[in-house]
């Protein structure tokens, strides 16, 4: 057997799916797809359904903020559809306002409607920006750009990177956490023309 979904009274239902790639049993809890466990090769469905019964009040505790998390994705989603012509040219001048600014360079820029991160930086410095940053307050949106633009020098997220970023952009860390709030957004679909 692959998987099993089992109830907890007063928690939610939770898949027990079995992971060739697990190493020890853990919970995770995923908007729009709700809570998993992950149950390691050897390790019964029973046993993993009494770590899951033992961690009922965490589940509770984050299912409920997932939750929260996800009405607020499907809020922001409502609403007008992003007009992708619009939404790209103000991005594309976004993005070539703060690369000038801060003396940044890049290669190519592409927009694309992403369901799992709001930019990237290649190893050729192209920069990808998922038009559904459209939608996020303007300090999330320039964060995200100039985060990118730092990645065309350092390639990773280790201190040199954090400290490149918050010399262009004080405060860089607590917008890294306020922009995650809004990953789930991602994960909702949104309409874009």
């Amino acid at each position: 057997m692959k998987a099993r979904t089992v109830e907890l009274k007063g928690v939610a239902p939770i898949l027990l799916e079995r992971s060739r790639r697990a190493r020890h049993i853990s919970v995770s809890i995923r908007p729009f797809k709700g809570v998993r466990v992950a149950v390691p090769v050897g390790v019964s469905f029973d046993r993993a359904e009494q770590f899951a019964r033992s961690k009922a009040g965490w589940i509770k505790k984050h299912l409920e903020k997932m939750q929260r998390r996800q009405q607020e994705a499907e809020a922001l989603a409502e609403g007008r559809p992003i007009d992708r012509k619009a939404a790209h040219r103000q991005l594309v001048e976004r993005l070539e306002q703060l690369s000038r600014q801060h003396g940044f360079a890049y290669n190519r820029v592409f927009i694309r409607n992403q369901k799992t991160r709001w930019g990237s930086c290649s190893n050729k410095n192209n920069i990808n920006l998922n038009i559904n940053l459209i939608r996020l307050p303007p300090e999330l949106i320039d964060y995200t750009i100039l985060h990118e633009l730092v990645h065309t020098r350092v390639k990773n997220h280790g201190p040199d990177f954090w400290r490149q970023l918050e010399a262009v952009l004080a405060g860089a860390r607590q917008l890294d956490k306020k922009l995650n709030d809004y990953t789930p957004a991602l994960i909702y679909s949104y309409k874009v023309v």
